[in-house]
């Protein structure tokens, strides 16, 4: 089975949308449009026709090519079931451990509320994508607007439990600020102070940082290691439940 194409479109100021091709079968899906004409153009370039949008949660910079789209390739609208009447034009509703065929490749839909309640991520086992829109960014994570930390850090938990081979397809730009604030919680990560020289230069050359492999963030990105002693020192709560540590790292975060 031939794995996915990805193309990867900036838009907006800092988000990325991303269209998925699988060759097998030319089923194409655009994955949290932000808005529809930079997808028409890469759908041109490529000579690809649209048959899917995948969304991973209602929010305005994730959903607002949805209509455009649809109505210009007839494409099916794909979200969550839990949250079904903020998703413009959903056609097919999906929840936590099902899964979802583009052509021949197989999704599997994850339940990751948080972010929002309704949040869901597509995880592509073969391509080794995982598509989490504002759950888990690269060295972040995304901000408690609708769920609590509890639900947050099971998402991250369920994401983090994924293979180390998983690129992290997330949905915005933001490594460079995270790792600032990421090295505030481990200053002696050595890992992560590898990490942000990457970073820094390849941001200095206008580079994407995102994909990042899912080994990687497990090794730097504080979000995901609420669990580990020195996170925990790092934040002043030594021996503390990880909930309670990761909620700790969210409201510093928000404040940085």
């Amino acid at each position: 089975m031939a794995k996915l194409q990805i193309e990867q479109i900036p838009v907006l100021r800092d988000n990325y949308v991303y269209v998925v091709h699988d060759p097998a079968s030319g089923a194409t899906a655009a994955i949290d449009p932000a808005v529809a004409e930079p997808v028409e153009e890469c759908l041109s370039t490529h000579g690809w026709r649209l048959t899917h949008i995948l969304n991973t949660h209602h929010h305005d910079d994730h959903i607002g090519g949805n209509l455009a789209l649809k109505r210009a390739s007839g494409a099916k609208v794909v979200g969550a079931r839990h949250d079904a009447q903020r998703i413009p034009g959903i056609d097919v509703e999906v929840g936590d451990g099902e899964s979802f065929l583009l052509g021949t490749a197989a999704a599997m839909v994850i339940d990751v509320p948080g972010h929002t309640v309704g949040h869901i991520a597509y995880w592509f086992p073969e391509s080794h994508a995982l598509f989490c829109g504002d759950t888990l960014f690269c060295l972040g994570c995304g901000r408690l607007f609708e769920g609590t930390a509890e639900q947050m850090w099971a998402s991250l938990l369920k994401l983090r439990s994924l293979p180390d081979e998983t690129m992290v397809y997330c949905a915005h730009e933001y490594t460079q600020s995270n790792a600032r604030f990421a090295r505030t919680v481990e200053r002696d990560n050595a890992e992560l102070i590898g990490r942000i020289a990457e970073i820094d230069a390849r941001r200095g050359r206008r580079l994407p940082t995102v994909p990042a492999p899912l080994a990687v963030e497990r090794a730097t990105n504080p979000f995901l290691r609420a669990d580990i002693e020195s996170v925990k020192k790092g934040v002043g709560l030594p021996g503390a439940d990880a909930a309670r540590v990761f909620a700790e790292i969210r409201r510093r975060k928000d404040a940085f």
